[in-house]
């Protein structure tokens, strides 16, 4: 239990760090690299498996992966991107905080309730998974959205020269 309290204080420290990192990119134009790095940094985290401990059954990776990208779609719906500047920047979004909170609260209960049956290991690699499995699809569909607007902008600065 006490591994589980300890991971559960760090979550909450990263969650606060995340809402601040976001609030602070909403001032600055995004960048593919910005969208894109993100994920591939975080695969790192992957080699946990090498690890025994933290391997996953066929069930627990398919329950983690559903659950990560049933949660990503509010993410997706609710990051935006606008062009200000002759710039692409991120919309700010009162109902993304709120959104990042609930998930949060969300994981954190799921895994206080979970600790108690399965394995700290294997709980905290269902949740490395859950969360790529939340970030990936939200990173590829704000690719997307950036590449559209990016288009749109291009269009726009070609038809003024």
């Amino acid at each position: 239990m006490n591994l589980v309290l300890v991971s559960s204080v760090g979550a909450v420290g990263m969650a606060v760090f995340a809402m601040f990192v976001r609030m602070k990119a909403a001032k600055k134009p995004a960048t593919l690299k910005k969208i894109l790095l993100p994920p591939v940094f975080m695969s790192t985290g992957a080699l946990m498996y090498v690890v025994p401990q933290f391997r996953l059954t066929s069930m627990e990776m398919l329950e983690s992966i559903v659950i990560g990208m049933l949660f990503s779609i509010l993410l997706i719906k609710t990051t935006k991107f606008e062009i200000k500047n002759n710039s692409i920047y991120l919309k700010r979004s009162r109902a993304f905080m709120f959104i990042l909170l609930g998930l949060f609260v969300i994981r954190l209960a799921a895994k206080l309730i979970l600790s108690s049956t399965i394995d700290f290991g294997e709980l905290s690699g269902m949740f490395f998974l859950l969360a790529f499995s939340m970030i990936v699809p939200w990173r590829v569909a704000m690719y997307f959205s950036f590449q559209k607007l990016n288009r749109q902008l291009t269009m726009m600065n070609n038809k003024t020269f």
